[in-house]
């Protein structure tokens, strides 16, 4: 993967397309009023929301590729890669961006509330699928911005109302996440089922032989979600960890092995345990009995 464009401050990414500069540390692009652009994959060191009409055919979005051609928000914080790698063609988009420094919110409320803003997390089944009021909603704002860097730089309290407006962006972003959110967690069933499924493909396919026990990360990666993600919704759907019901069903395939007459050992191996006395103190812990007094007492019945 090549990077053709980082983006260490808030202003690379206008420089690149030929908007405007308008402050220091933020950068709001009315791509409407850019003309044609070219792709560039990027790795961001800013934060950023991407909220266009349409999105380029094969864009990277953190783990995956983005498909979603009817448009909507991206968001990227420091560290991420996202975009298409430049091929050479131009083209005109519409929307916004919104780019802005770390050092810019440093000690203010977007700083302490940043981590809580989950949208950030990248993956693709994440990007929030915006509705015409709330693309209207967020358009007003990234307009009433871009007004704001561009005609009140000396101003009176200049920065803190530049603040004021992307905590207000943000917030308005959380409210239609958890809006995305709760639609999904609407069909936590279905996505309880795949969860089965991803971990009994694990078993059948032996990837615990070479990757141990199925991990949270892995299985919300499969269901293209991301860890916190998919931990919401499935405490939402059992009352119970992601974690925890890995372990039941780790537990279940135990004691239908141990039934069939496994050694401990074996057991142990046949799960993704490196050592059996892991295994047996899993095991006790999840069922109050070490897996020799279960079968002990499984012969007594």
């Amino acid at each position: 993967m090549t990077i053709d464009l980082y983006i260490n401050e808030a202003n690379d990414y206008a420089r690149d397309i030929g908007a405007p500069v308008l402050h220091p540390h933020v950068s709001v692009i009315h791509y409407d009023e850019v003309g044609e652009i070219r792709h560039t994959l990027n790795r961001t060191n800013s934060y950023g929301i991407f909220m266009q009409d349409e999105f380029p055919e094969g864009l990277t979005y953190g783990i995956g590729t983005y498909h979603d051609g009817d448009g909507s928000l991206l968001a990227f914080s420091p560290g991420q890669i996202g975009g298409k790698p430049d091929d050479g063609t131009r083209r005109q988009y519409h929307g916004w961006v919104l780019l802005f420094d770390g050092e810019f919110i440093q000690g203010s409320a977007i700083e302490q509330r940043i981590g809580d803003y989950q949208f950030f997390s990248y993956y693709s089944n994440e990007a929030l699928i915006l509705t015409p009021r709330e693309k209207s909603i967020l358009s007003q704002l990234m307009a009433n911005l871009h007004h704001e860097l561009q005609t009140q730089s000396q101003a009176f309290g200049h920065d803190d109302i530049i603040r004021d407006y992307i905590l207000l962006i943000l917030d308005y972003c959380n409210r239609f996440y958890l809006r995305q959110y709760k639609e999904i967690a609407a069909e936590g069933s279905d996505i309880l089922s795949r969860f089965q499924q991803v971990l009994t493909d694990y078993y059948a396919h032996g990837m615990q032989k070479t990757k141990g026990l199925p991990s949270v990360k892995y299985c919300a990666s499969e269901l293209c979600l991301s860890p916190n993600y998919f931990g919401d919704i499935i405490r939402d759907t059992l009352g119970e960890s992601p974690k925890d019901y890995i372990r039941g069903f780790v537990v279940m395939r135990a004691k239908n092995l141990i039934l069939s007459g496994k050694t401990i050992d074996h057991v142990a191996k046949e799960l993704g345990f490196e050592y059996p006395q892991h295994f047996t103190r899993m095991f006790k812990n999840a069922t109050g009995q070490t897996p020799r007094q279960f079968c002990d007492g499984q012969r007594k019945k």
